[in-house]
């Protein structure tokens, strides 16, 4: 991986690599975050429920899904766009805390995320490459959290097609896309089903973290 060093972040030790702009944080959490984090989704989901949703153009996706913070990310016939609501009608619960220790750590802002998008990829789960684009601006950066089950996470370009690059994230990395990033086409193409023991029925839990107003 290029520019890969070891780095201290308020005393979590890391190895740092940036690819095409993506800073991503191998094992900056150890297990026990891992699973106070698992735990608060966990809460999250108790006031929120995982729901399934389709594309614009009718298709299903493979993910299951649920958000924390003032806005939750939804897609329908009607488009892609924030809501203020879960789809049962209560509001979301709040961003936890330690989601936003890590954001306030890794990106050095004193901005606090609006969303925090948490998907779950079961066996033969994917998600196709996008971009994040739904937001009001595209100068704040997306930081992603992976736990349980590893993922091929594909990084392509700013637009669609083109030479692409790899890497699996494993539980416990974080991934801040920022800057030139930002707008970088990227996507999972699998999910190693069984490669953790953090969920007890396996599978992929990633926290997605934005600023959307």
């Amino acid at each position: 991986m290029q520019n890969t060093k070891i780095c201290a972040i308020r005393g979590v030790w890391a190895m740092r690599a940036v690819i095409r702009g993506f800073e991503i944080y191998k094992q900056y959490l150890d297990a026990s975050a891992q699973a106070h984090l698992v735990s608060a989704v966990r809460d999250v989901a108790a006031v929120a429920p995982m729901f399934s949703l389709e594309t614009p153009y009718g298709k299903p996706m493979s993910v299951c899904m649920t958000s924390a913070g003032a806005l939750g990310w939804y897609a329908d016939r009607g488009g892609y766009r924030y809501v203020d609501r879960h789809p049962g009608g209560a509001a979301w619960p709040a961003i936890p805390a330690q989601v936003l220790t890590i954001w306030r750590d890794l990106t050095g802002l004193d901005r606090d995320p609006d969303c925090c998008l948490i998907n779950y990829c079961g066996e033969g789960a994917r998600m196709g490459m996008h971009q994040d684009k739904d937001e009001a601006s595209f100068d704040w950066p997306v930081l992603s959290i992976s736990l349980a089950d590893a993922g091929l996470f594909r990084i392509g370009n700013t637009t669609r097609g083109g030479k692409t690059e790899s890497l699996w994230l494993e539980s416990g990395d974080v991934v801040v896309m920022g800057g030139a990033a930002r707008l970088t086409y990227h996507g999972v193409d699998r999910i190693r089903f069984g490669s953790s023991t953090l969920l007890p029925k396996s599978g992929r839990l990633n926290l997605t973290c934005r600023v959307v107003t």
